[in-house]
C-alpha cells in the first residue's frame, strides 16, 4: 500500500467528518443541530430547523465530499478499487465523524457524490429516485429503493469497464448501501418505538427511516421528549 493511498484514505475520512450541517446551523443560529428537529446532522434537518436557504450549500458540500475524494484518487491515477475505497471513507466520515464524537448524518448526499463521480448516469438516477416519492412524503422510501437498486444497475451500466473493474464498482456500491442502511438501523429506540416488535421496528427503519409507520405522529412528536437526547432513525 503506497503512501499516497494511505494519506488519501485518512484525508477522505477527515473531509467526510467535516460536519457542514452542524457548522452552518451553529454559525447561523448559535444552536446545536443535534438537539434540533430530528437530531440528524444533515441537509434535511437544516431544511427543517433553518435557516432553510442553508440547506442548499450544506447539501452541495456533502455531495462534494463524496465526489472530491474519488476525483483526487483519479487524478493520482489510482485504480478503481482505490477510488472506491476513498469514496467510502468519505461516507464513513460523514456518518461517524471524529469531530462530533462519531455522531453524524445518514450519508445520503455524500453517497450521491460518490456514485456520480463513478457513474454520472447512476448519479442522475440516484438523485431522481427519492424525489419521485416526494409528493407522497416518502423520500426515505425512495432512498431505500435507490440503495437496493444501484448495486445491480452498476453491473449493467458500467460496461466500458473491464469485468474486474465492474465487479469492484458494484461491490463498492453494495458496501455504500450497507453503510447507509446500517445507519438507519443502529440507533437507540425512540420512546415511540419501545413497544414495537423488533421485526416491525426494523421494517419501519429500513423503509421509512423512522421507528413508526405513522409519519405525522413521528414528525410532530414532542421535542421535549428523551428522543432529543438520543435521536432515533429519521427521514432524510
Amino acid at each position: 500500500m503506497n503512501v499516497q493511498f494511505i494519506l488519501l484514505i485518512i484525508g477522505s475520512y477527515l473531509l467526510g467528518s467535516v460536519p457542514a450541517a452542524y457548522l452552518a446551523v451553529k454559525w447561523a443560529r448559535g444552536v446545536d443541530i443535534r438537539k434540533q428537529g430530528t437530531g440528524n446532522v444533515g441537509a434535511a434537518n437544516v431544511l427543517s430547523t433553518g435557516p432553510k436557504w442553508l440547506a442548499v450549500p450544506v447539501a452541495l458540500f456533502d455531495i462534494g465530499k463524496g465526489a472530491f475524494c474519488v476525483w483526487v484518487a483519479q487524478l493520482l491515477d489510482l485504480g478503481v478499487a482505490q477510488q472506491v475505497t476513498a469514496g467510502l471513507c468519505a461516507i464513513v466520515g460523514h456518518n461517524w465523524p471524529v469531530f462530533l464524537s462519531f455522531r453524524g448524518g445518514r450519508g445520503v448526499f455524500a453517497s450521491l457524490g460518490f456514485i456520480t463521480i463513478l457513474s454520472p448516469l447512476l448519479g442522475l438516477y440516484t438523485l431522481v429516485m427519492p424525489y419521485l416519492f416526494a409528493p407522497f412524503r416518502l423520500v426515505a422510501l425512495g432512498v431505500f429503493f435507490a440503495y437496493i437498486s444501484v448495486p445491480t444497475l452498476a453491473w449493467f451500466l458500467s460496461e466500458p469497464l473491464g469485468i474486474s473493474e465492474r465487479l469492484t464498482v458494484t461491490l463498492g456500491f453494495v458496501a455504500m448501501s450497507l453503510i447507509g442502511l446500517s445507519k438507519r438501523l443502529l440507533v437507540p429506540r425512540s420512546a415511540l418505538g419501545k413497544s414495537l416488535p423488533l421485526g416491525e421496528l426494523v421494517i419501519n427503519r429500513l423503509l421509512f427511516d423512522r421507528d413508526i409507520a405513522d409519519r405525522k405522529v413521528w414528525v410532530y412528536r414532542s421535542s421535549s421528549s428523551t428522543d432529543t437526547a438520543n435521536p432515533p432513525a429519521n427521514e432524510q
